[in-house]
């Protein structure tokens, strides 16, 4: 009899263990799952805190234009920005009508984003005259439309053929005005950059005309939100700005060079490339 019970113990322990094992593992997913689930929604800035709210968020304005290598532009750029938190894209076509392969490209990309058109008229589509003037206003004005006063948020404008770090969001995110840093194969150069001294931009270290006002690349800066909201005139010029200043002829609207706030370890690390 003893040895018929010893008999069914020494079979019925491995099932005992195997069952163990197994809700041990399910129990350890799940929890991993758990924590998972909360590391994104703090990383993708969904979760319900008041601080994660409260952080501002980055209004990124791209023009974009058909071409052949378009869709591969905005798919490199995609991969990016989808790992910024709090991130609105504000996508704008140079064309009279949204196109399809835009609109499915959004569907499709996970980022919270708006899909704007305005069409460039032919006059201005010579070579030698400002590109996506009318697209970076759109932009703007859609933010003078649907964003409001006290709402916290920056304001960065991304050209789709360029390539980013995300170290350079969180120093947008930082902008309290209008902050600047280095931009990586700009000018003929390596970089070009602000020259910082105590803190302030003094001048620029730039290969092509250093005397412009801000002699700085469009994604060599941002705008907090607010500045964009109180400056309802703001905008990129169509009319009398020379290719290469219309950096300096938006900026000359809204800050001045000593207000300007060196960001990325006093302009000395790149970002942008």
């Amino acid at each position: 009899m003893s040895k018929f019970v010893c008999n069914r113990f020494l079979v019925v322990v491995p099932w005992v263990l195997v069952v163990i094992l197994v809700t041990d593992i399910d129990l350890s997913k799940e929890r991993l799952s758990l924590s998972s689930h909360r590391y994104l929604q703090a990383w993708m800035g969904r979760g319900n805190g008041s601080g994660e709210a409260a952080r501002p968020m980055i209004y990124v304005i791209t023009p974009t234009y058909t071409r052949p290598v378009q869709k591969a532009e905005l798919t490199r750029l995609m991969n990016t920005f989808r790992q910024v938190p709090r991130f609105h894209w504000l996508l704008v076509e140079d064309s009279a009508q949204k196109t399809a392969l835009v609109h499915g490209f959004l569907a499709r990309c996970g980022l919270l984003h708006t899909h704007l058109n305005v069409a460039t008229a032919r006059r201005f589509k010579r070579t030698g005259l400002p590109r996506a003037t009318e697209q970076r206003n759109e932009g703007l004005r859609w933010l003078r439309t649907q964003r409001e006063h006290l709402e916290p948020g920056v304001v960065y404008f991304a050209d789709d053929d360029n390539t980013y770090s995300l170290e350079l969001f969180e120093e947008v995110r930082s902008v309290r005005k209008v902050g600047v840093w280095p931009v990586g194969l700009a000018g003929g150069r390596r970089y070009e950059r602000p020259v910082v001294e105590d803190g302030r931009v003094v001048t620029w270290y730039t290969g092509w005309r250093a005397d412009r006002p801000f002699a700085t690349d469009m994604a060599g800066f941002a705008v907090n939100l607010q500045v964009i909201l109180d400056s309802p005139r703001a905008m990129f010029k169509r009319r009398g700005s020379q290719p290469g200043m219309q950096e300096s002829d938006f900026l000359k609207q809204i800050t001045t060079l000593s207000e300007l706030e060196p960001k990325a370890s006093n302009c000395t690390k790149v970002f942008r490339f």
